[in-house]
């Protein structure tokens, strides 16, 4: 049994900052790429920013020089800074992890509750 979950959504105006955070909890796991995805109403869920086991990371052309991810391995955790917040930054932000469970043929996509970011004025 695996879970995520998230902090840290919020409102905040234009030009702010939130930061989140979403922990991953099990009883023995490797968690190796996890990331941020966001969907806002009517729209696909888009991809925001990944980051790898060792460190690599990936990220949205939107939200480049503005977003940076992070992860603490020995906490499962990992962060999303956002700066500089536009309102078309405004979804349902989920945090997702590629989980290797012990004992487990492979690896399993898990997700969090979602978080809600609004960016108005």
């Amino acid at each position: 049994q695996v879970q995520l979950v998230e902090s840290g959504g919020g409102l905040v105006q234009p030009g702010g900052s939130l930061s989140l955070s979403c922990a991953v909890s099990g009883s023995s796991f490797l968690a190796n790429t996890m990331g941020w995805y966001r969907q806002a109403p009517g729209k696909q869920r888009e991809l925001v920013a990944t980051i790898t086991s060792t460190g690599r990371t990936d990220y949205s052309d939107s939200v480049k020089a503005r977003f940076t991810i992070s992860r603490d391995n020995a906490k499962n955790t990992v962060y999303l800074q956002m700066n500089s917040l536009k309102p078309e930054d405004t979804a349902v932000y989920y945090c997702n992890a590629e989980v290797w469970v012990v004992g487990a043929p492979g690896e399993y996509d898990y997700w969090g509750q979602g978080t809600q970011v609004t960016v108005s004025s």
